[in-house]
């Protein structure tokens, strides 16, 4: 919550200018709670067996078929479930930019501001395993946090980087069907939700951000396929960040043009650009945010042949192949992909270049350690309890399962030997590596429950 009476002079004259009549409901609602939300991972779950599971009932985000609010009385960020992957917390405006996109399965999708993996979560679930998903951030360290929440969410078919938006644009012109462009903000709409990204705009405004987020949108154009589809989204309210920039951008590249969206109950459409939408926290039950969907004309650019990076004739150590032959899954061995002592496994049509910092390309598979293959945590999110020969199975109730999360031993009450998958209600947790009924812990160390 952030008390009006605190807000500058310019920024209560632009807000009035914008809601006119409805300026004072406006103010008022910065005084009131925010609400939490969560985006059900159907990869794994359906939301009906997932609110069975918790034992709670949780209403829907509207324009998100996913998405739900919170409710009080469950720490929904230390719940078994959580560190399954089985949800995305996520605050519920947030949700629309990617819910409205209509990515399909098979697209390859770009998400160029993407940390910390809200959007590309929501993205990679929507491609059902089918295409491609590049996820960005410049900066390294968020690109961190961006890569967990992916692997998290067990999206194989993910390239993770950090790169400038210029950089990937000379890789990968013309590449992409869909992109999404959550650009960096004065965060006008999140000022309720953190009063730290108040203080922050007091020192930087929306000039600051304007020059940015015309540069993104210009590269984010070249990358985008003739025909294909950008949603811009931002934070903030700002015309100069919103209006203005799509404007610039409509004048510079007069081969797109505005695309009409879903209508849900309290959108708001600015006057002068009546195809977008503006979320207020007085009409909806979220923070603010601007969308606005691009489309790009047929003939309106270059669409070049794809390359890929990988070999068809690579030959893999025994013991991988050992490995795959304990899992109840079909593997396309020319998609394998060795960098390093490591294995990862690539979607169709990946493109590789050694000028662009990758965290992650395709799904990591694991790392040969001398001649044994050690399996990855990524890996483990990917599976199915179904897909693993000899699966660990643990109930909620075990004391397992946290003991597991925290990086512990634990005891299986069958004797065995090698890599089992452990899960909690038939839901992936990471691995261990077993020797009679001992079960050395493989959880992966930054993972851990604290």
């Amino acid at each position: 919550m952030i008390q009006p009476d605190i807000l500058p002079p310019s920024y209560r004259q632009h807000m009035e200018e914008q809601l006119k009549g409805e300026y004072a409901a406006y103010l008022e609602s910065l005084d009131k709670p925010f609400l939490g939300g969560l985006r059900v991972n159907t990869k794994k779950i359906s939301p009906q067996e997932l609110m069975e599971a918790m034992g709670i009932s949780l209403r829907p985000v509207p324009w998100t078929e996913n998405g739900f609010y919170t409710c009080e009385g469950i720490s929904f960020s230390k719940h078994p479930y959580y560190y399954a992957g089985l949800y995305y917390l996520q605050e519920p405006s947030a949700m629309a930019p990617c819910g409205l996109l209509a990515i399909d399965p098979g697209d390859k999708v770009l998400d160029l501001c993407a940390a910390p993996g809200g959007k590309s979560t929501q993205a990679g679930i929507q491609l059902s395993d089918k295409g491609m998903l590049l996820a960005n951030d410049v900066s390294s360290s968020r690109a961190k946090a961006l890569l967990k929440n992916i692997e998290l969410f067990g999206i194989g078919n993910s390239f993770i980087c950090s790169a400038l938006p210029a950089e990937l644009s000379v890789v990968y012109e013309g590449y992409f069907d869909k992109i999404l462009v959550d650009a960096p903000c004065s965060g006008e709409g999140m000022f309720r939700r953190d009063p730290a990204v108040f203080k922050a705009y007091l020192q930087r405004g929306p000039e600051y951000f304007v020059p940015i987020q015309k540069d993104i949108l210009r590269q984010a154009a070249r990358m985008l396929r003739p025909g294909g589809r950008m949603m811009y989204s931002t934070c903030t309210y700002s015309v100069l960040e919103d209006e203005e920039i799509i404007f610039d951008f409509l004048s510079e590249f007069p081969e797109f043009s505005t695309v009409p969206l879903a209508e849900f109950d309290g959108f708001f459409h600015p006057a002068g650009l009546p195809d977008s939408i503006k979320l207020f926290p007085h009409r909806v039950e979220g923070e603010g945010h601007f969308i606005v969907c691009l489309q790009k004309e047929e003939d309106g650019g270059f669409y070049p042949e794809l390359d890929t990076y990988y070999s068809k004739k690579l030959r893999l150590p025994s013991d991988f192949y050992r490995f795959l032959d304990g899992m109840n899954r079909f593997w396309d061995h020319t998609k394998f992909f060795v960098q390093g002592d490591y294995i990862y496994y690539l979607p169709s049509d990946a493109r590789i270049k050694k000028t662009i910092r990758y965290l992650r390309t395709g799904l990591l598979m694991g790392r040969m350690n001398h001649d044994r293959f050690e399996p990855s945590q990524a890996l483990a999110m990917h599976l199915r309890a179904d897909e693993w020969h000899n699966p660990l199975l643990l109930e909620l109730s075990d004391q397992r399962v946290l003991r597991y999360l925290k990086g512990e031993t634990i005891e299986a009450s069958e004797e065995g030997k090698g890599y089992r998958l452990v899960c909690v209600d038939n839901h992936p947790l990471g691995f261990v590596k077993q020797n009679k009924n001992r079960c050395k812990n493989k959880y992966y160390p930054g993972w851990r429950w604290k």
